[in-house]
């Protein structure tokens, strides 16, 4: 896989955060259509479902997700978000009559396959999994150790990876503060080292699990707009758990809404109403805002 051009100047959050806001939602609605038409999905399933001794976690799902898309799981704790993410890596034990992951059918992987799907997907977590003493960069770094030798493994990382890695902390507006050790960065800015890592992986999909719960409501949305130009700009699709519906009507293309497992919703942001809204939260209804 070719490594993405990386090219966006360097600046501080802030900047870079607004310029993610400046989309309208008509222009995130055109730019989607025209990235997913013809595209073919990078994830695939059908009939998919996770059973824990009589417990249903997840029941017969289908999910197509293509290049340049932005889909938002949305849905209480417990409802199957995160055991969806899990099956698309084969770390939630599953059955489907299909599931293909990045070209990859995830079933039929032995521990080497899995290996190397795991390598094809870039992972944003809640709290960031970062080393708090490590530099912005080298934990940037460590998200191609699944490619490096034995040598880079020691700690050695080739002046060609340096390159990448400081080309991607430009990306995510961070390249002046490569040095900076991630625990004396806010919680915005090692959100955006994590994404940086996860791009070092050179990804096929970005799977990020509940990534805006520890932040606030701005830094919420200015982390959210990265990950949707990203999906824009470099055609790697995410897939994004969240719990306020707002944000997920704003920055996302598509919703999958769970209750207790069973899809409750599937369909364009723009089409969530209160009513389906109801179906995936009961009577939460203060998750429409913010």
């Amino acid at each position: 896989m070719s490594t993405p051009a990386m090219t966006r100047p360097a600046g501080t959050e802030a900047a870079s955060a607004a310029h993610s806001g400046e989309r309208t939602a008509v222009e995130h609605s055109v730019t989607a259509s025209e990235t997913t038409t013809t595209a073919p999905a990078v994830v695939r399933a059908r009939n998919l479902r996770v059973v824990y001794g009589e417990q249903v976690a997840l029941g017969n799902v289908d999910l197509d997700v293509h290049p340049g898309e932005v889909v938002a799981l949305l849905g209480h704790s417990g409802s199957g978000k995160s055991t969806l993410m899990k099956t698309l890596t084969g770390i939630a034990p599953f059955t489907a009559d299909t599931l293909t992951v990045a070209g990859r059918e995830v079933a039929k992987q032995n521990p080497a396959g899995l290996r190397g799907l795991r390598s094809d997907v870039g992972y944003v977590f809640q709290h960031f999994n970062l080393v708090p003493r490590l530099s912005a960069l080298t934990n940037v770094l460590t998200g191609g150790l699944h490619s490096a030798g034995p040598v880079n493994i020691l700690g050695t990382f080739s002046r060609a990876q340096r390159t990448q890695a400081l080309d991607l902390l430009d990306r995510v507006g961070l390249a002046h503060k490569s040095r900076q050790r991630c625990r004396d960065l806010s919680g915005g800015e090692q959100q955006r080292v994590a994404i940086a890592r996860a791009l070092m992986q050179q990804p096929r999909l970005i799977l990020a699990d509940e990534p805006v719960a520890s932040l606030d409501p701005r830094l919420a949305g200015n982390i959210l707009g990265l990950l949707r130009d990203i999906a824009r700009e470099e055609q790697i699709p995410v897939i994004v758990s969240l719990h306020v519906v707002g944000l997920a009507r704003r920055y996302a293309d598509r919703v999958l809404g769970l209750h207790s497992g069973e899809l409750v919703f599937a369909g364009p942001a723009a089409n969530l109403t209160e009513k389906e809204v109801h179906q995936i939260y009961g009577t939460d209804t203060e998750l429409l805002e913010n």
